[in-house]
């Protein structure tokens, strides 16, 4: 659901990042101008391997220190979100699954209207070698779940927060054997 009404008018129309303005009446009847920024849909993937290792990426990018993340971007127009999925995680690893599910999405920015979709993908098998962005550098790691629950998830340099919630808290919950299964199922 759009944050962005429609009768809103798009000011300024950047490479990413659309800016939407419309007159608001306000409580005590006065109008003002409210705005939001709209940009393309992202999706997040969380590769499981056959062989039930994680896969994830150690990641450069202009201008940003080196990070750890999932796989995934942005959304190319008219894309769905689970194309876009396929499409990142065989872009940035040369994998691709048949067994794919659809975690959440997340849309808490009060003032962005965007989509971060997060998916599951079981069963990834390599096919591929990475067709990376001339702005991209992903260097491929893996690990068991136990490694990467234990490890990966509490570096600081990982950057999944929204996915990161969500483990810790079926982790914590103790239903670790849930989310195991979860990430190892067929």
């Amino acid at each position: 659901m759009s944050k962005i009404p429609a009768h809103a008018k798009c000011v300024f129309k950047g490479e990413i990042y659309d800016i939407y303005q419309w007159p608001q009446q306000l409580f005590d009847g006065s109008m003002a101008t409210f705005e939001c920024a709209r940009r393309p849909d992202t999706v997040v993937v969380l590769a499981v391997m056959q062989d039930g290792r994680i896969c994830y990426a150690a990641q450069q990018q202009p201008h940003k220190p080196p990070y750890l993340s999932l796989l995934g971007g942005r959304a190319e127009p008219g894309e769905r979100p689970l194309e876009a999925a396929q499409r990142e995680l065989r872009e940035e690893s040369g994998l691709v699954s048949d067994n794919w599910l659809h975690l959440k999405t997340y849309n808490d920015f009060p003032k962005l209207d965007w989509n971060v979709h997060y998916f599951l993908a079981r069963q990834c098998r390599q096919i591929a070698q990475q067709q990376l962005d001339a702005g991209e550098k992903v260097e491929l790691r893996y690990c068991t779940v136990d490694k990467f629950i234990h490890e990966v998830l509490p570096n600081p340099e990982f950057r999944e927060y929204e996915i990161k919630q969500q483990i810790y808290s079926a982790f914590h919950a103790e239903r670790a054997a849930e989310l195991t299964a979860l990430l190892s199922a067929v």
